[in-house]
This record gives structure tokens, C-alpha cells and sequence, in this order.
């Protein structure tokens, strides 16, 4: 069943989007950390008074290794900066280091869907692993018409990731919201400046999009190879 053409097509979209995506990130990325902002922050000079501003004492502000590995753990509030974001005053840096705090924000305000994406990703790693082996046995047994409960449960549990990346687009976007009236209100770019912040973060955002379309394309797949859509036709 996996060299159905079709599934292969749709493995090979959300391929060529992440592809894409991540192309994009990292090319807009690099492009931005080679010019340096006029007023000279670093990432974590930048992310330091922002959490001081909105008087959020007990978050540390750490340096990871890597590129791109910038994240805010709500389990422990640590704020990991990549080396190139963490000591760097580029607009990238800012950018970056600013839309982390605001992971930081949302979690010190009790944001809905940062607190659902933080509780439902045991969930969807369990519903996907266990899900896909569920589907395969629906599939053998004929599918919603031989098998519909367990189509269903399948489906469902495989759906799970799909949810994740669904819920993770408004936290991703409004952590950059955040981040963009920060720079914008405090100061720390310049108004010249802010696009370019701005770029970063839209080229960033554009990952967790390519993500969801995948995820959710697989899903169609296998709503359609299980026989959910072709059972209304017949009926």
C-alpha cells in the first residue's frame, strides 16, 4: 500500500513544502543575521528586558548549540537561544530571541493554546505511532465497510498529529505578534528595521503551515483509502 502512486504524491508534496519552507527560513535567516542593528542588542540582552518588562522574574535565559534550535521549555521556563541568536546583534537574532519571549509571555498569561499544544504532545506522539499500525489492520479487514469501528479509532488516533500542528499555527503566530508590538513599542529596532524582523518571523511561521498541510493531506489519504468518502458515493 505504500507505493500507491498517490500516497506517494502526497508524501512527495509535504516533502517539496518543508523543503521549501525550511529553504526559505534559513535563506532569509542568514540573510538578516549579517546586518547588525544600529542600537547593538543581543538576542539575550533583547529577550531579558522583554521578560523584565512584563515582569517575568523566573524565566532562564540559556545558550544551545546548533542553528535554529531557539525554544522556550514551559516544563522548567528556560529560554534556549542558539549560539547565533544568543551573542548576536543582527536583526535575526531580535527577531528570533523576541518570539521566544513571547512563548515565555503567553505561558506566564496562561495562553489556551500554548497550554492544550503542551498537554496534547504525549498524546499525539502515542496516537500516531499506535495509530498508522491500526490503520494498516482496518485496511486488510476492508476498511469502514469491513471494519468501521476500528477505521474510526484508527483515523482517530493517527488525527492526533494533524491536531498538533493545527493548534501549534496560532501559537506560533501569536508568539510572533507578540514579539513584533515588543520590538515595535520598545525600541529595540528601528522603524527600518522592524521589515526585516518581520521577515524573519513570516518565513519562520511558514514552517509550521507547510507542517499542518502535510499532515493533513496524509490524513485525506488515508480517510479516502479506508473508503470514508467512496461509502457516500455508493450509498
Amino acid at each position: 500500500m505504500i507505493f500507491d502512486p498517490l500516497y506517494l504524491l502526497i508524501v512527495g508534496v509535504g516533502l517539496v513544502l518543508g523543503f521549501l519552507a525550511s529553504a526559505k527560513v534559513k535563506s532569509t535567516a542568514a540573510y538578516y543575521s549579517r546586518i547588525g542593528t544600529r542600537r547593538g542588542y543581543t538576542g539575550a540582552q533583547v529577550a531579558e528586558a522583554i521578560l523584565r518588562a512584563n515582569g517575568i522574574q523566573d524565566v532562564k535565559i540559556e545558550a544551545v548549540s546548533g542553528q535554529l534550535t531557539d525554544h522556550y521549555d514551559p516544563r522548567n521556563k528556560t529560554l534556549r537561544l542558539s549560539e547565533t541568536v544568543y551573542g548576536a546583534n543582527s536583526i535575526t537574532a531580535v527577531g528570533v530571541a523576541a518570539h521566544e519571549v513571547g512563548h515565555a509571555i503567553q505561558h506566564a498569561h496562561g495562553y489556551g493554546p500554548l497550554k492544550f499544544r503542551s498537554a496534547w504532545v504525549p498524546v499525539a506522539g502515542f496516537g500516531t505511532n499506535l495509530g498508522i499500525w491500526i490503520i494498516m489492520a482496518a485496511a486488510m479487514m476492508g476498511g469502514v465497510s469491513g471494519s468501521p469501528m476500528l477505521t474510526w479509532i484508527g483515523l482517530a488516533m493517527f488525527a492526533t498529529s494533524t491536531v498538533f500542528t493545527l493548534v501549534t499555527l496560532p501559537v506560533e503566530f501569536d508568539a510572533s505578534r507578540r514579539a513584533m508590538i515588543t520590538l515595535e513599542q520598545s525600541g529595540v529596532l528601528a522603524a527600518d528595521e522592524l521589515p526585516g524582523a518581520r521577515s524573519v518571523l513570516n518565513a519562520a511561521a511558514m514552517t509550521y503551515v507547510a507542517a499542518f498541510v502535510s499532515s493533513l493531506l496524509v490524513l485525506l489519504y488515508w480517510a479516502m483509502r479506508l473508503g470514508l468518502f467512496s461509502r457516500s458515493n455508493d450509498d
